[in-house]
């Protein structure tokens, strides 16, 4: 520590000596561009040194600087940052307002355009905000840091599902991921694992996302749910400049459970036996239909089963190994068995320059991380070319390319008995293993061991991802220029999966002897884009840019698979090995996207905007009705600050409503070939022959979402705190279901274009600059967004879809938001003699379930949703600390049936049913621990018992980093050195009891089902240690 101490002081005092050193005087004057007038308070400072001052009330400086300082940086509240060579003339210097960046360029579909022109909702995160963030996956890097999109990881799977939202859900049966598009091409999808996982976000310049019908509807039928544009780095003309970045840390749990230890298992379930027994015995309960003399015969007889079951899962007689459980010798906590801690590394290279006429991008990158759970992994190597040639004045071509391999060691979803989180089920007092080495099973473990899962089986998928393009721009006339491209994403994934002979599907029949399968997968995308884009100012007063073009995509999907079973040694582990085969099959498909778009903005006197955009789609996936479909919309923006009236409100330094309508497609709902009717080969009897497998629909088409959007834009105190308010209201019509049709006709429902869907709500975004001064910064970013969803249409003729589940309660109901829980009321334990007690439908209560009433009792999606991020820098230290925040969200734990279940069966418990009732007169809503042996009583079923409040804060990121100067690193080379610690979700405040209450099952993952909790892993806590150097 004292080492580290006595380092950091020493390159302090280098950084500061250089004022011994030759020095000169420079001086000048600082003016607003806009006005002429003079700036106050402008911080004028040495680049890369903390020798600065601040300009007067005429807005002069003069001030010693050392004798070979280069540049000078100016830089003030409400200004664009300014870079000026030392040797150039000083005295007028101009600074041009920002206006919360207005003149910042912003990246839109098939162009870019200034924010201060913009009259759609795009929310910009830069990829220096995200940059090294300790997270496998984009998505996770954007949660929190921008209004109205919601992220969830479903579980703490590494690499795997994102859920993200665009202003809530569109669709029962489509799609609600955003579109997002890289460089120009949409990224395409696999079989396993996360697409946006496949890229390395520290290549990124900016992530754009288009939110409102004016900025996505170019996309046409692909933009309903949201675009998000992602821009890499590209090369700039200057010497070549190397970064090379490494970090390293560790991951781990945000949180373990906790469930009964040895002792308080042995008891509890002892006195589970005990409440069989006087329910057994009561007139109102099981009525002694087992013939006990009396309650003592039954307490007798039930610790005799209890006792039985104890010393089995103990493994005590005449299994090797096993412990007398009486003794307490044992107790395993199957939740650190599962739950690791795993390391996390990466390392990176990457380079950039170029001249006049030739600039180059070029990056490798190599990201390792352990899962938090056993046997889980996530790797990725990335390497990534872009280049930008200038042949000459009319025409430039470049091409960008990246390759990306990402490999998976997976675990089984949720629901399987083989998943690790399902080890917590078994007893405390079971051994991990027997006396020869060998993890326990059955019989003496409660279930299959999930660690046989771990050590007897490969779980492996593989993906390489080659995506690309080469442009050209070619510059027609003055105004006029033609842009022309080739692009590809191309997805190749693998998966190879051995299963030994003691695993549930390697032993599934008592002759088989392991299993075996491997898959193939192809996702091929061919595209080309082809536009004008004219830009003019005519009249003093008028802008014009209008974009037109015409775009074509071709997708093929090859899919193959095998499986085979019976290998002669366990050393044998591939496809090939297997003895008997099991299962071939493969499919291929293809599809093809032909579009038409343009868009046009008009602005005149720099104040008042205007915007239209249309696109036309014919997708081969539509039903021959309906071939092609238009998209469209319309913006209206105006300017209202730079208006004379206004010019004498002080405070108010920029405003700007806006206002959008306009109509976009999801065409996600429909396979390929699912508008035409197919046929399969049947059996009929004893002969085989052919019968429909899909019955078609010509009418079927692309999912219509209209949005009206109500925005406004606002700067006060000199841009000192900006910020935007939304308003939207958005309808998603023709959504697609499954109509039911008459059985003549041969099948009692076809797919249709019949529901609809509302979104309505707010988001604000507020950006302040608390301090600017010469060496410390302090600037607050503040998202806020409200939704409110609700399903307005099914078939015309169905009101609801009501679950039809035992652990989950999503339902679909008109009127009301998607997936809500609908489900009985619980009220806790009869105070009496401990039922469970449920509420019917007069008000009165009832212990049988069946006899409640069902009713919504919970919500899934999330009333608000907000992010908070402070940035503070002083001298070189940095500092950034992201909150995130959910609010007014339940979650549903479909487990809770088993692991919360009043010792129902003998799954060990969580740890609030010690709070089990156990005499008349107590208050608690833990019922009797009442073990179900004889199985005569109903067990658990989802009720608002499992329902809880899912809100929560969350640390979402801390970043803390200190950049050498500039000096110092010139002594050995270097152009710029910065080391730094980040952590990802550090704390979470919540009152779930759940693992987290960031979650959403796998295995049931849907646009309904959301919501749920079976068994799934806490999300990943990260911390790491991070260098970055340039030369």
């Amino acid at each position: 520590m004292m080492k580290k101490l006595s380092l950091f002081l020493m390159v302090l005092f280098v950084s500061v000596s250089h004022l011994a050193f030759s020095q000169k005087t420079v001086s000048g004057k600082v003016s607003d561009a806009t006005n002429g007038k003079p700036l106050e308070g402008v911080t004028v400072s040495v680049k890369g040194t903390s020798v600065g001052t601040s300009t007067n009330a005429d807005g002069s400086f003069s001030f010693v600087i050392p004798e070979k300082a280069a540049i000078l940086v100016f830089s003030s509240v409400g200004f664009r940052e300014k870079e000026v060579a030392v040797s150039a003339n000083l005295s007028m210097i101009q600074l041009t307002p920002s206006s919360g960046d207005l003149g910042e360029v912003v990246v839109v579909g098939y162009g870019t355009t200034l924010k201060k022109e913009l009259t759609g909702t795009v929310a910009r995160v830069k990829g220096a905000d995200v940059a090294n963030m300790p997270v496998p996956n984009l998505n996770q890097a954007l949660q929190g840091r921008a209004a109205g999109v919601f992220v969830e990881s479903e579980n703490g799977k590494v690499g795997e599902g994102i859920k993200v939202r665009i202003r809530g859900s569109g669709s029962v049966n489509s799609s609600n991921q955003p579109l997002y598009v890289v460089d120009g091409i949409p990224l395409s999808g696999g079989f396993a694992g996360a697409s946006t996982a496949d890229i390395n976000f520290n290549d990124i310049e900016s992530f754009e996302i288009l939110k409102d019908a004016a900025a996505a509807a170019i996309y046409g039928s692909r933009a309903a749910n949201g675009v998000v544009i992602i821009t890499t780095k590209r090369g700039k003309a200057g010497k070549t400049k190397f970064n090379l970045g490494a970090q390293f840390g560790e991951n781990t749990p945000t949180n373990k459970r906790g469930f009964l230890n040895a002792k308080e298992y042995v008891d509890y379930f002892r006195q589970a036996g005990r409440g069989a027994a006087e329910y057994h015995m009561r007139p109102d309960g099981g009525d002694n239909w087992f013939g006990f003399t009396d309650l003592a015969d039954a307490y007798a007889y039930m610790d005799n089963v209890v006792i039985g079951r104890l010393n089995r899962y103990s493994g005590w007689r005449p299994f090797r190994g096993g412990k007398d459980w009486q003794t307490g010798e044992v107790n395993t906590n199957w939740e650190d068995q599962v739950l690791r801690k795993g390391n996390t590394n990466q390392l990176e290279l990457s380079a950039a320059g170029g001249n006049d006429k030739t600039r180059f991008y070029m990056a490798g990158n190599i990201n390792n991380q352990d899962g938090i759970l056993v046997a889980n992994k996530f790797q990725r190597m990335s390497a990534r070319l872009n280049l930008d040639h200038q042949v000459n004045n009319w025409l430039k071509v470049g091409m960008n390319t990246s390759l990306t391999k990402t490999s998976r060691n997976q675990v089984p979803l949720d629901n399987a008995f083989s998943t690790p989180m399902q080890a917590v089920a078994l007893s405390p007092i079971t051994p991990v293993r027997d006396s020869l080495g060998n993890l326990f099973d059955r019989p003496v473990a409660t279930y299959y061991n999930p660690l046989i899962e771990v050590e007897e089986t490969i779980r492996k998928s593989s993906a390489y991802r080659n995506q690309g393009s080469i442009f050209a721009d070619v510059k027609l006339a003055q105004n006029l220029t033609f842009h022309t491209d080739l692009g590809l994403d191309m997805v190749q994934q693998t998966s190879e999966n051995w299963w030994g002979p003691r695993t549930l599907v390697g032993a599934a029949t008592a002759e088989q002897k392991g299993e075996a399968d491997s898959r193939w997968f192809r996702n091929t995308r061919w595209m080309t884009n082809n536009y004008f884009s004219y830009k003019t100012t005519f009249g003093e007063k008028h802008k014009l840019d209008a974009t037109a073009g015409f775009a074509f995509e071709n997708v093929e999907i090859s899919d193959v698979y095998a499986d085979g079973q019976d290998f002669p040694d366990i050393a044998l582990k591939t496809l090939a090995s297997t003895a008997t085969p099991s299962d071939i099959d493969g499919a291929r498909s293809e599809n093809n996207l032909r579009s038409y778009f343009g868009r046009a903005n008009y602005v005149y006197d720099g104040k008042y905007l205007l915007g239209v955009s249309v696109r036309n789609d014919a997708d081969s996936r539509f039903g021959t009705n309906y071939k092609a479909g238009t998209f469209w919309s319309a913006s209206l923006a105006w300017i209202m600050s730079d208006e004379k009236f206004m010019q004498g409100i002080s405070w108010l330094s920029y405003l700007k409503p806006r206002a959008s309508y306009g109509t976009s497609g999801n065409n996600s709902g429909l396979g390929f070939y699912q508008a035409r009717t197919q046929y399969g080969a049947q059996t009929y009897g004893t002969a085989s022959g052919l019968g429909v497998s899909n019955f078609g629909n010509d009418d079927l088409r692309w999912e219509t979402t209209k949005m009206l959007n109500i925005g406004l834009e606002f700067g006060v105190f000199n841009n000192r705190l900006t910020g935007e308010f939304e308003w939207y209201d958005k309808r998603t019509e023709d959504m697609l279901l499954n109509v039911p049709v008459t059985s003549v006709s041969g099948t009692t429902s076809v797919y249709g274009n019949v529901g609809g869907m509302s979104n309505k709500g707010i988001e604000l975004t507020l950006n302040s600059v608390n301090v600017a001064s010469r060496n410390l910064r302090w600037t607050t970013s503040l998202n806020l967004a409200k939704n409110k969803n609700t399903l307005t249409k099914l078939d015309g003729e169905q009101k609801e879809i009501l679950p039809n589940d035992a652990r989950f309660a999503n339902a679909s109901i008109v009127g009301k938001p998607i997936g809500v829980f609908y489900a009985p009321k619980f009220l806790g334990a009869n105070p009496e003699n401990g039922d469970p007690m449920f509420r019917k439908a007069d008000g009165s209560t009832t212990r049988e379930y069946d006899e409640a009433e069902k009713t919504i009792i919970g919500d899934p999606n999330p009333d608000w949703i907000a992010g908070l991020t402070n940035t503070v820098s002083w001298k070189g230290l940095e500092l950034s600390v992201l909150f995130q925040g959910v609010f007014g969200s339940q979650v549903q734990d479909g487990a809770g049936g088993f692991m919360s279940a009043s010792a129902d069966w003998f799954d060990n418990q969580t740890r609030d049913q010690l709070n089990a009732w156990q005499k008349k007169g107590d208050v608690t809503m833990v019922p009797q621990a009442r073990l179900n042996w004889f199985g005569d009583f109903a067990s658990p079923s989802i009720s608002s018992r499992y329902v809880y409040d899912a809100d929560y804060v969350r640390l979402k990121n801390i970043t803390l980093g200190y950049n050498i100067p500039q000096k110092t690193m010139a002594k050995i080379g270097l152009t710029s050195a910065r080391v730094y610690v980040s952590g990802v979700n550090l704390l979470t405040f919540t009152k779930y009891p759940g693992w987290d209450p960031e979650v959403n099952t796998d295995y049931r993952s849907s646009n309904v089902n959301q919501g749920g909790d079976f068994y799934a892993a806490p999300q990943i806590k990260s911390w790491v240690f991070g260098l970055n150097l340039g030369f």
